[in-house]
């Protein structure tokens, strides 16, 4: 497996790194293109990439190698169209091509009370908050419940980390049977948020703690996968309260875009379950 030199790159160096992911996955098979010489590395080479994006090899070989900053709308909606890149990748390639049009974004580690409120009025639907680079904030009961996280005052100081906790935690590997699959979802999601704050020393301080820590980021960080978290529905089997059924809702603030609202909306025989278990009336 080709690594990057370094996990937390960021800049127009992060733009070239995601083009020469997305080429290395197409073959010139399915892009209906001669194949000729003999090929070291996979995927399409950079000079067919620009034939198929109608842009000259040597500006885009310097687009992927850092030395061409703001492209244009045109070759941005080219290069897309030429590597197939789906609605979130689409979105993700301007992101990273253009930094400067999104604004700076306040990486807030404070709850309202509002949130605060809302947070534990959910119960018995698990609902979290989540920073910018996915330091767990506040949780309810049925969050302690469900996901087994830290209960009491004193644990609530030790605040876990959503991405280490799952890529690390032997339990939670334990408790998901589908624990590849997850974790590369998860990475794809961190992938997509961590465009945002690419400047932010913590999340990159964090970025590197995982590619010295974990297997599964290490694999999977390199290939620049990126998906946005949706709306979606959840099922699965916890040995302590059996089947549970959920709706997954993920909000934000439009005051603190940094922070998540994560709400996993109990179905109505789950929610009965988890009042049982957690002693409300």
């Amino acid at each position: 497996m080709r690594e990057e030199s370094s996990p937390g790159s960021n800049g127009s160096y992060s733009l070239g790194e995601f083009l020469r992911a997305r080429r290395e996955r197409l073959t010139p098979e399915e892009m209906g293109l001669p194949l000729y010489g003999q090929r070291r590395t996979p995927g399409l080479r950079r000079e067919e990439v620009a034939h198929l994006a109608h842009i000259g090899t040597s500006w885009y070989t310097a687009l992927e190698q850092g030395r061409v900053s703001n492209p244009s709308d045109q070759v941005l909606d080219s290069l897309a169209g030429a590597l197939r890149l789906s609605a979130e990748e689409r979105r993700h390639l301007r992101m990273l091509a253009r930094p400067a049009e999104r604004g700076p974004i306040r990486a807030s580690q404070e709850v309202t009370l509002g949130l605060e409120r809302t947070i534990f009025a959910l119960d018995p639907s698990p609902a979290l908050a989540l920073s910018n680079r996915w330091d767990l904030l506040l949780w309810n009961k049925a969050a302690e419940l469900v996901f087994g996280l830290p209960t009491g005052p004193e644990e609530e100081l030790r605040k876990p980390n959503w991405l280490r906790r799952f890529l690390a935690d032997p339990e939670v590997r334990r408790n998901n049977p589908d624990w590849e699959a997850k974790a590369q979802v998860l990475i794809a999601r961190f992938r997509a948020d961590y465009a945002y704050f690419q400047q932010d020393a913590g999340f990159n301080e964090l970025i590197e703690e995982l590619w010295q820590t974990s297997e599964a980021f290490r694999e999977n960080w390199p290939k620049h996968d990126v998906q946005v978290a949706a709306d979606c529905h959840k099922r699965w089997t916890s040995p302590l309260i059996g089947e549970m059924e959920f709706e997954y809702v993920t909000l934000q603030q439009p005051d603190h875009p940094a922070i998540k609202l994560v709400i996993y909306a109990a179905s109505p025989t789950t929610a009965l379950r988890l009042k049982e278990l957690l002693g409300f009336s």
